[in-house]
């Protein structure tokens, strides 16, 4: 069994008005947090898409040990970077990340790319969130999403059995607005 990490980081961060990969974190971007924590999930492959501010992203952030994938068409949601992406996944699992979340535990994660079953999802103490796990069999369907909210369409579409993974906590921020990013320094000092 072989697994992919995928970090989504190809927004255009419009809702926040710069972009949020490249926001200061721990002496370093958010998207460099980020890619950390995902290199410590232990992933026989880890790509990230790219789009918006790509060529700053590029410049900035650590992206040594990832395969970037470009996302030309990144506006129209993350459902293209996901389609964009999976056709260059070779593995049989694909555990889905984003980029702007920091705090999620990879114990979790690897908990997640355990789980049996076509689709795996995080189950905090308040609901349901990302990291999302898709196995192979659903590769097809990923090559056709479309959207922003084209996973949790999927997740919920009654396709495929989900496999929920109990996660300590409840769903760790991830960064739309300037509140979010305010409360998740608030964290990062507690």
């Amino acid at each position: 069994m072989t697994v992919t990490g995928l970090v989504l980081a190809a927004g255009g961060s419009q809702r926040l008005g710069r972009p949020k990969q490249l926001l200061p974190f721990r002496g370093r971007t958010l998207l460099d947090a980020t890619l950390d924590m995902a290199r410590a999930c232990g992933f026989d492959e880890l790509l990230v898409t790219v789009g918006g501010s790509a060529p700053e992203v590029r410049s900035f952030c650590d992206l040594s040990s990832v395969r970037v994938i470009e996302n030309p068409a990144f506006s129209s949601g993350c459902g293209s970077s996901i389609r964009t992406a999976v056709t260059s996944v070779g593995s049989d699992r694909l555990v889905l990340l984003l980029g702007d979340q920091p705090f999620v535990s990879p114990a979790d994660v690897r908990r997640l790319a355990a789980a049996a079953g076509p689709l795996g999802v995080c189950r905090y103490s308040d609901g349901l969130g990302h990291p999302f796990l898709f196995h192979r069999s659903v590769y097809p369907e990923l090559s056709t999403l479309h959207g922003d909210k084209a996973v949790w369409k999927l997740l919920h579409s009654g396709r495929y059995p989900v496999t929920e993974i109990d996660c300590a906590g409840t769903v760790p921020i991830d960064v739309d607005t300037l509140d979010d990013y305010e409360r998740l320094l608030t964290l990062e000092h507690s």
